[in-house]
C-alpha cells in the first residue's frame, strides 16, 4: 500500500490518539478523526493485503457507513436482497425501501476492504503504520492508559508510542482490554464463521443466499443456532460459508461436516463443494451482545469486536465496526476538546451509554432469537410458514438487519420502534 511504513516509530513518538488496529474499525475511527484535525497513528500487526474471515458482504448499514466517509465504490459487486432458503420454502426479498438507509447491499473481499479503508485513513491524514503488533499499554502512575508498547517489523523492534488516549480496534482477543482486567462476559452469546470460497457459476447473482436448512431434512440441533451462505463475488468466485452459535469449543471438524452436508444438497453443476475450492476452509470468533464492558476505561475505548458489536441476528459486524469506530472517533475529539481533568474524564465515561443506547435493546431482542433458533421444530416451523408471507419476511429482515426509520417510518417500523423500546438494554 503507497505511503504505509513498517518499522520503529521512533523513540519519541507522540500523537493525540493512538489506534490499534486498521479493521474497518480501526480505520473507520482514525478517518473520523482525521476530520477532526486529531493526529492520529494506527498500527497494524499485519501487512496488507491481508485475509480475514468474513462473509464479505456489507448490508446497507455498512453501505450507509462507507458513504458517509466518501469511499469510493464504484465497481463494487451490488445485490438488491435476499434469497432465504428453510423449511423447505424458498423466498427472494429485496432490501427495504427506507429513507434512512440505501437499498442495496455490496460484495467486496476483506482482504480488498481492508486495504481500501487504512488506505483511504491514511489519505486523510492518519500515520498507518504495518508489521507493528501491540504488545501492552504503557500506565502512567494512577494507572491511565498513555500509550502502547510494540515490536516492529521481522525483528521485532521495540518501541513505544505517547498518546492522551488509545483506541482498541484489536478484535476480539485484544490485548489491552485485557490488560486492563476487561475479560469477556461469558454470559453473553459467542459466534462462529467458517468459510471458503470456490470457483463457481453461481459467482454473478441479484441475490445473497442465506439457508436454514443446512441439512437434507432441515434445521439440525448440529446446525442451530445458524445458517448458511452463498455470496457472489462476480469474480469467478463465491464465499460459501455458515455461521452458528459456538457452545461446543470443538477443534472445528464438525464445522467442516456441517458444511460439507449443506453444500451437498445443492446440485453438482454448482460447483459449492469442496473440490472446487481455490481457498482453504477457516473459521473466526463473533463477539456477540457487547461482550466486554465497560467500553471506555482509564485512557482507552473499545470499538467494533474488540467491544463486542457484532449483531446476535444476523453475525453482522462490518457495519458496527464501521460504526463505532466513528463513534469512539467523536467521542475522543469531544472529550480532547475540553481541558484535561473531570470534564474530559466526563465526556469519556458517555461512550459506553452511547453504545448502550444505539445497540443494547437490539441486541437483546437478538439474543432471545438465538433462543428461539436452537430449536431446530422451531426454525422448520417458522420458516416452512413464515417464508410463504412476503410482508412477515420484509417485516423480520428490517428487524433482523436493523434497518428501519423508526417512529417516522411505516407501521412496521413503528412496530419495531415499540418492540425495541420495551426491550431492556444488554
Amino acid at each position: 500500500m503507497p505511503g504505509t511504513t513498517a518499522g520503529p516509530l521512533g523513540a519519541d513518538a507522540r500523537a493525540d490518539v493512538v489506534v490499534v488496529g486498521a479493521g474497518p474499525a480501526g480505520s473507520s475511527a482514525a478517518w473520523w478523526l482525521t476530520q477532526a484535525g486529531l493526529d492520529v497513528v494506527v498500527l497494524e500487526k499485519a501487512a496488507f493485503p491481508r485475509e480475514k474471515v468474513c462473509g464479505d458482504g456489507l448490508t446497507p448499514r455498512g453501505v450507509k457507513a462507507l458513504d458517509d466517509m466518501g469511499v469510493d465504490t464504484s465497481g463494487w459487486v451490488r445485490h438488491k436482497g435476499l434469497r432465504v432458503a428453510g423449511g423447505g420454502q424458498v423466498v427472494e426479498v429485496d432490501w427495504p425501501q427506507l429513507d434512512s438507509w440505501p437499498h442495496h447491499s455490496l460484495i467486496c473481499r476483506r482482504s480488498e476492504l481492508d486495504a481500501t479503508l487504512a488506505a483511504h485513513a491514511r489519505a486523510a491524514g492518519a500515520r498507518l503504520h504495518t508489521e507493528v503488533t501491540v504488545t501492552d499499554p504503557l500506565l502512567d502512575e494512577a494507572g491511565r492508559v498513555t500509550g502502547v508498547r510494540y515490536t516492529a517489523g521481522p525483528d521485532k523492534v521495540p518501541g513505544e508510542v505517547r498518546a492522551q488516549l488509545v483506541v482498541s480496534a484489536e478484535g476480539l482477543s485484544g490485548r489491552l482490554a485485557k490488560a486492563l482486567g476487561l475479560a469477556r462476559r461469558e454470559d453473553r452469546p459467542l459466534g462462529v464463521a467458517v468459510r471458503r470460497y470456490v470457483r463457481s457459476p453461481r459467482t454473478t447473482d441479484d441475490y445473497l443466499d442465506i439457508s436454514f436448512d443446512l441439512a437434507p431434512e432441515g434445521p439440525t440441533a448440529a446446525a442451530m443456532p445458524g445458517y448458511g451462505w452463498i455470496f457472489g463475488m462476480g469474480d469467478g468466485t463465491a464465499n460459501v460459508g455458515f455461521g452458528l452459535l459456538d457452545t461446543r469449543r470443538s477443534d472445528g471438524s464438525d464445522h467442516r461436516e456441517v458444511l460439507r452436508r449443506w453444500l451437498d444438497t445443492f446440485p453438482a453443476e454448482d460447483q459449492l463443494g469442496e473440490e472446487h475450492a481455490v481457498t482453504p476452509l477457516r473459521g473466526a470468533g463473533l463477539p456477540m451482545a457487547l461482550h466486554r464492558q465497560p467500553a471506555y476505561t482509564r485512557g482507552l475505548l473499545l470499538t467494533g469486536d474488540a467491544a463486542g458489536t457484532v449483531n446476535p441476528f444476523n453475525g453482522e459486524g462490518i457495519s458496527y465496526a464501521m460504526e463505532t469506530g466513528r463513534m469512539a472517533a467523536e467521542t475522543a475529539a469531544d472529550a480532547l476538546a475540553r481541558p484535561e481533568g473531570p470534564l474530559r474524564e466526563a465526556v469519556l465515561r458517555r461512550y459506553p451509554d452511547r453504545l448502550r443506547a444505539a445497540y443494547g435493546r437490539h441486541h437483546r431482542l437478538g439474543v432471545g432469537f438465538l433462543a428461539l433458533l436452537s430449536r431446530p421444530d422451531v426454525v422448520r416451523f417458522a420458516t416452512a410458514h413464515g417464508l410463504k408471507r412476503p410482508a412477515l419476511v420484509n417485516a423480520a429482515l428490517r428487524l433482523m438487519g436493523n434497518l428501519s426509520d423508526g417512529r417516522d417510518g411505516d407501521a412496521v417500523d413503528r412496530a419495531i420502534a415499540v418492540l425495541t423500546r420495551l426491550a431492556p438494554a444488554v
